[in-house]
């Protein structure tokens, strides 16, 4: 069952790696077993290699099923085969079950990883309830328009998630990647902008800087005309619980004046409106 080192990962070559992996034998169950015991309790690497040597065929065999992502089936076979050892790794032959069995979840999982890392730019599923969306509407969208409020609810039930899941992933699917940087014959007039003109970053520009810092030093200018309007108290309520670090609460207040912490917020409630009067005026 000796398989040459270049035909262990299909490359440019796939359908000679097909044909090489389909003509390695099937074990039977006695031969399984006994394999599955040798690397199960002695740790026995030539074992494992036989074993999973033996099931490469069905990794390309489930690969096939997802041809239709657009993603290389070299790619998805590889990750498959990469699940398959993940699977005779932990497989206990004493479980009572084939290794083909056990060893379909592993498989699988690794290549709806790669799926999702490679589909899109934009992960479109993180969580649990996501992937297994992403998976079961895709394959129902091959019969499928715009799912009805009827067919949603009823994939809602069947994945035991909300129906507002199966609606933003049905949105997420109908989507496409689009380039960032505008195309040479770009018209501002399309209809459809590319990202690169409405995520635009202008924090920036030197104008728009120079313009920010003008601003700010007018503001502050005013500020400090419409506080020295004020009579000294009030004044110096304001300052203590708006400009300055740590902030003086009402009861600070209303003990180093003598009077209550009602009478320093009325005090401060004036103060401002004075302020805001002031600064209106000097416009």
């Amino acid at each position: 069952m000796k398989l040459q080192q270049h035909l262990m990962v299909p490359g440019a070559n796939l359908t000679a790696y097909v044909q090489a992996v389909s003509g390695i034998p099937i074990l039977s169950l006695e031969e399984e077993r006994n394999l599955s015991k040798r690397l199960f309790y002695q740790a026995d690497v030539e074992a494992a290699r036989e074993l999973v040597m033996s099931h490469l065929r069905f990794v390309v065999h489930i690969a096939k099923s997802y041809s239709g992502y657009g993603l290389s089936e070299s790619d998805l076979i590889q990750e498959g085969n990469v699940g398959l050892m993940k699977a005779v790794k932990r497989f206990n032959p004493e479980k009572g079950v084939r290794l083909v069995s056990f060893a379909v979840h592993w498989i699988k999982a690794e290549m709806h990883e790669f799926i999702l890392r490679n589909w899109r730019i934009v992960k479109v599923a993180t969580t649990k309830s996501q992937r297994k969306l992403f998976f079961n509407l895709r394959r129902m969208k091959k019969t499928l328009a715009w799912l009805s409020a009827e067919e949603a609810q009823m994939v809602a039930k069947d994945l035991g998630v909300d129906v507002d899941e199966v609606y933003r992933m049905e949105s997420r699917l109908s989507g496409a990647d689009i380039a960032f940087d505008a195309p040479a014959d770009f018209d501002e007039s399309d209809t459809i902008l590319p990202p690169q003109i409405y995520l635009e970053d202008h924090s920036g520009d030197p104008a728009q800087l120079v313009e920010s810092a003008d601003f700010s030093q007018v503001k502050r200018e005013k500020l400090y005309l419409a506080l020295n309007e004020l009579e000294d108290r009030s004044k110096d309520i304001l300052i203590k619980r708006w400009l300055v670090e740590p902030k003086a609460t009402l009861n600070n207040l209303a003990s180093e004046y003598g009077v209550s912490a009602e009478r320093i917020r009325q005090l401060e409630k004036l103060a401002i409106e004075k302020v805001r009067h002031t600064i209106v005026a000097i416009n």
